[in-house]
Protein backbone atom coordinates (compact mmCIF):
# COMPACT_ATOMS: atom_id res chain seq x y z
CA UNK A 1 0.00 0.00 0.00
CA UNK A 2 1.49 3.16 -1.04
CA UNK A 3 2.00 6.07 1.92
CA UNK A 4 1.72 9.80 0.96
CA UNK A 5 3.56 12.59 3.47
CA UNK A 6 3.92 16.19 3.70
CA UNK A 7 7.41 17.45 3.69
CA UNK A 8 7.63 20.87 4.91
CA UNK A 9 10.67 23.47 4.02
CA UNK A 10 9.27 26.34 6.32
CA UNK A 11 10.57 29.59 6.55
CA UNK A 12 13.66 29.36 5.37
CA UNK A 13 15.03 32.84 5.34
CA UNK A 14 17.35 34.12 2.22
CA UNK A 15 18.90 37.12 0.59
CA UNK A 16 17.85 37.71 -2.95
CA UNK A 17 17.31 40.01 -4.98
CA UNK A 18 13.67 40.26 -6.22
CA UNK A 19 11.70 43.19 -7.35
CA UNK A 20 10.97 45.27 -10.07
CA UNK A 21 12.25 48.87 -8.56
CA UNK A 22 15.74 50.29 -8.90
CA UNK A 23 16.33 49.72 -5.06
CA UNK A 24 15.14 46.17 -5.30
CA UNK A 25 19.38 45.19 -7.42
CA UNK A 26 20.26 44.57 -4.17
CA UNK A 27 19.61 41.40 -2.43
CA UNK A 28 16.73 41.93 0.61
CA UNK A 29 15.30 39.50 3.17
CA UNK A 30 12.79 36.76 1.52
CA UNK A 31 10.97 34.32 3.42
CA UNK A 32 10.04 30.92 1.36
CA UNK A 33 8.04 28.14 2.44
CA UNK A 34 7.22 24.65 0.43
CA UNK A 35 4.98 21.89 1.22
CA UNK A 36 5.57 19.08 -1.10
CA UNK A 37 3.04 16.28 -1.06
CA UNK A 38 5.08 13.10 -1.64
CA UNK A 39 4.19 9.41 -2.17
CA UNK A 40 5.96 6.17 -1.96
CA UNK A 41 5.41 2.71 -2.73
CA UNK A 42 5.37 2.26 1.18
CA UNK A 43 5.90 3.42 4.35
CA UNK A 44 9.48 3.92 5.52
CA UNK A 45 10.54 0.46 7.24
CA UNK A 46 14.14 1.01 7.68
CA UNK A 47 14.68 4.34 9.26
CA UNK A 48 16.66 5.13 6.56
CA UNK A 49 17.11 8.70 5.06
CA UNK A 50 17.18 6.32 1.51
CA UNK A 51 14.09 5.38 1.85
CA UNK A 52 12.08 9.25 1.68
CA UNK A 53 12.56 12.49 0.03
CA UNK A 54 15.89 14.09 1.29
CA UNK A 55 14.90 17.97 1.65
CA UNK A 56 18.28 19.03 1.67
CA UNK A 57 17.83 19.45 -2.43
CA UNK A 58 15.32 21.99 -1.77
CA UNK A 59 17.80 24.16 0.71
CA UNK A 60 20.61 24.10 -1.57
CA UNK A 61 18.59 25.01 -4.99
CA UNK A 62 16.67 27.79 -3.17
CA UNK A 63 20.29 28.76 -1.59
CA UNK A 64 21.81 28.54 -5.63
CA UNK A 65 18.61 30.94 -7.28
CA UNK A 66 19.06 33.29 -3.97
CA UNK A 67 22.80 33.51 -5.41
CA UNK A 68 22.02 34.06 -8.47
CA UNK A 69 20.52 37.13 -10.84
CA UNK A 70 17.38 37.14 -9.26
CA UNK A 71 13.59 37.54 -10.24
CA UNK A 72 11.39 40.38 -10.51
CA UNK A 73 8.43 38.69 -9.68
CA UNK A 74 7.49 36.58 -6.49
CA UNK A 75 5.66 34.49 -8.70
CA UNK A 76 8.56 34.06 -11.18
CA UNK A 77 10.43 32.69 -7.59
CA UNK A 78 7.74 30.81 -6.96
CA UNK A 79 7.46 28.89 -10.21
CA UNK A 80 11.13 27.94 -10.17
CA UNK A 81 11.33 26.24 -6.72
CA UNK A 82 7.56 24.68 -7.85
CA UNK A 83 9.91 23.21 -10.75
CA UNK A 84 12.95 22.01 -8.48
CA UNK A 85 10.56 19.90 -6.28
CA UNK A 86 8.40 18.19 -9.23
CA UNK A 87 11.63 17.84 -11.02
CA UNK A 88 11.66 14.60 -7.53
CA UNK A 89 8.90 11.98 -9.69
CA UNK A 90 7.75 11.32 -5.82
CA UNK A 91 6.75 14.90 -5.46
CA UNK A 92 2.69 14.75 -6.41
CA UNK A 93 2.36 18.04 -5.23
CA UNK A 94 3.58 21.88 -4.04
CA UNK A 95 2.85 24.54 -2.75
CA UNK A 96 5.15 27.32 -2.45
CA UNK A 97 5.32 30.57 -0.45
CA UNK A 98 7.50 33.68 -1.16
CA UNK A 99 7.42 36.52 0.97
CA UNK A 100 9.07 40.32 1.30
CA UNK A 101 9.53 41.00 4.54
CA UNK A 102 11.08 44.52 4.68
CA UNK A 103 8.99 46.24 1.58
CA UNK A 104 6.50 48.18 3.80
CA UNK A 105 6.72 48.43 7.75
CA UNK A 106 3.29 47.14 8.59
CA UNK A 107 3.20 44.56 6.36
CA UNK A 108 5.03 41.33 4.29
CA UNK A 109 3.96 40.74 0.86
CA UNK A 110 4.07 37.72 -1.02
CA UNK A 111 2.92 34.96 -3.39
CA UNK A 112 1.55 31.54 -2.92
CA UNK A 113 1.25 28.63 -5.54
CA UNK A 114 -0.23 25.57 -5.68
CA UNK A 115 1.18 22.96 -8.42
CA UNK A 116 0.09 19.41 -8.93
CA UNK A 117 1.76 16.90 -11.61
Amino acid sequence: MSATYTILLDDMSVAMRLGIHPHETEPQPVSLSVAMTVTYPSAPRADRIEEVLDYDFLREGILAMARGPGFALQESLCEAVAALCLADARVVSVKVRSTKTGIYPDARVGCEIDRTR
